[in-house]
């Protein structure tokens, strides 16, 4: 990558990272991006040359992630699984849920204000699923197959993976929005991760077979 192209990464980096603090910090609807420009030290114009809407500025980070996940899969160990690899990049993500475990004291106003501002826009829900979806759809296409069965197999273990990571999403967002917060959540967090991923490698066949 050149030095021009460096520069573009950083610059886009900085504006997301901008944006993402200031709608932490004050909610979705109170910052516009003439403030956010201002902030980042980059002309509103700039802004926009990067990123078309305020949501895809606000979920930058999510997609970023996404993009590290599929390519930590593709570059697994030899011999570990698809599900073990995404577990535990998954894991390693831990996120402002992590950084208030480790006693951050911003942790819990941004985990809340972030999760409430998602829970009261219709908007911001449907770009986080949008953004999910094109992590499994990337995952999907990264594992291949040479043929239809081998691709649609690997598409429903990608939205399977990416499933297990909306439900963790909802389960912390469940809890945040209830303001029952449990202490050492990001270990919470991990045991969840472990059972649900577990249930994807034990497979779901028998599922619900003894219901009455």
């Amino acid at each position: 990558m050149g030095l021009r192209e460096q520069k573009k990464v950083r610059t886009r980096q900085h504006i997301a990272d901008t944006a993402w603090a200031l709608i932490a910090d004050n909610g979705f609807a109170r910052v516009t991006v003439a403030e956010i420009a201002r902030v980042a030290g980059v002309a509103e114009a700039t802004v926009f040359n990067y990123f078309a809407t305020k949501e895809d500025l606000f979920f930058f980070r999510l997609d970023e992630r996404g993009k590290q996940l599929v390519q930590g899969v593709v570059d697994r160990p030899e011999g570990e699984s698809v599900v073990a690899a995404y577990r535990r990049l998954l894991s390693a993500q831990g996120g402002l849920v992590q950084q208030l475990d480790d006693g951050d004291p911003h942790a819990l106003d941004r985990l809340r204000t972030v999760n409430r501002v998602i829970a009261e826009s219709p908007a911001l829900q449907g770009r986080e699923q949008i953004s999910l979806t094109r992590t499994a759809e990337l995952l999907a296409a990264a594992l291949g197959g040479s043929d239809a069965e081998e691709r649609l197999t690997a598409r429903v273990v990608a939205h399977a993976l990416v499933a297990v990571q909306r439900a963790l999403v909802q389960q912390v967002r469940e809890a945040v929005l209830a303001d029952e917060i449990p202490p050492g959540l990001a270990d919470r967090l991990q045991r969840s991760a472990v059972d649900a991923f577990g249930i994807l490698e034990r497979g779901v066949g028998a599922y619900g077979a003894g219901h009455a």
